[in-house]
């Protein structure tokens, strides 16, 4: 398997259109007022006004002279992405389809619990991963997301919530999950960028301890990823064997169990206190039985892990069934006995096709050879 291109930006994008303000880094924001001719101090209250205030237009930001803002308005744009269609679960769980600016559609997805709520973000349009259980895989990959892409499916999501002035102990947005459509390592560098906008403290300020960048098992970028960012790790594991991980997960023929669970035993910031999690649909007679189970015990001893075991969300035509929830318990129970946590992760937003592994948009890779 052939590792996908590198960062992608919208393949329609016009250099003549206004620049978006929305993913810009700090040093970028800083050499743009330079540009201008503007003292340094100018990108520090443009960034509390995008990334703190989440202002959606320039004549909100007071604090800015009137012909400063003008300027502002005719080079920089504040637009979010089109919001195609919002769904609301009968459990509270909020799915956004987005229409980005080349035309092209994502998904993400806000989960409310008690007291915190996990907004899930997409780093690809479509998955190159094909995992067999997961209905993006089903979608062909389109395109990487640029960072102003995916720090945008957040401010569309506290702009729902009504959240930019509420304080931080009264938001329900608390953490931020990449788990949504895409291999975030495969679109690493964008993802590292957008996320540490998003960890900027005098900004949108969610803590690394919040946020939990997933991967199949992009192996070289695991040590990486810990390094750069420090955030906690999630790996889709879903079978402790190399033949049936092939088959669910065809990254594992690249990098298979024994590389993955290497590079997972020695992430840098991984400990008691944060743990990696491992995630593993539930897939009837398929990954159930306990002598999986015993078996993923010993894999993951000596690791600081903890197991969400996910029960198998369907879809149209979808190849699997979900494991009962006797054999799910009983999974449980013998992880449990060997001293691991293994919460059965509750569906979340299935009535709306929000649930794990459930996203997919009807984007289509554009023909490589012009028109006619």
């Amino acid at each position: 398997m052939n590792d996908p291109a590198p960062i992608e930006t919208a393949s329609t994008a016009d250099p003549h259109m206004r620049s978006s303000l929305i993913g810009m880094s700090r040093k970028h924001m800083a050499a743009e007022m330079a540009a201008l001719g503007m003292p340094a101090f100018r990108a520090g209250q443009l960034w509390h006004w995008v990334y703190f205030q989440g202002v959606r237009e320039f004549n909100q930001m007071t604090t800015l002279a009137k012909d400063f803002r003008a300027l502002l308005a005719g080079r920089y744009s504040l637009e979010r992405p089109e919001i195609v269609d919002h769904q609301t679960s009968s459990d509270g769980t909020h799915k956004w389809l987005l229409r980005l600016a080349d035309g092209n559609e994502v998904e993400t997805v806000f989960i409310p619990e008690s007291g915190r709520g996990a907004l899930c973000l997409s780093s690809q349009v479509g998955c190159t991963l094909k995992c067999t259980f997961c209905r993006t895989g089903t979608q062909a990959l389109v395109r990487n997301l640029t960072p102003g892409e995916m720090v945008a499916q957040l401010m569309v999501a506290r702009d729902a919530l009504n959240e930019w002035a509420a304080p931080g102990e009264e938001r329900r947005l608390t953490n931020i999950v990449v788990m949504g459509m895409g291999e975030p390592f495969y679109n690493y560098d964008n993802v590292a960028a957008a996320l540490k906008i998003l960890m900027d403290h005098e900004g949108i300020s969610i803590s690394k301890r919040r946020i939990t960048l997933s991967t199949a098992g992009v192996v070289p970028l695991i040590a990486r990823c810990g390094v750069d960012l420090g955030v906690n790790l999630a790996v889709s594991l879903h079978a402790v064997r190399d033949e049936l991980r092939n088959e669910l997960v065809p990254l594992n023929r690249k990098y298979p169990l024994a590389q993955l669970l290497e590079a997972a035993r020695a992430y840098p910031t991984a400990s008691n206190a944060r743990r990696i999690t491992f995630e593993y649909v539930m897939l009837r007679g398929v990954n159930d039985s306990p002598t999986d189970a015993r078996e993923l015990a010993r894999l993951l001893a000596g690791i600081p892990a903890k197991v969400n075991l996910i029960p198998f969300n369907p879809w149209p035509d979808a190849p699997y069934q979900c494991s009962t929830s006797g054999a799910m318990r009983r999974f449980a129970g013998i992880l449990n006995a060997a001293g691991l946590s293994a919460p059965l992760r509750e569906t979340r937003g299935g009535d709306i096709m929000a649930a794990c592994g459930q996203l997919k948009s009807a984007s289509i890779k554009a023909a490589s050879t012009p028109l006619t």
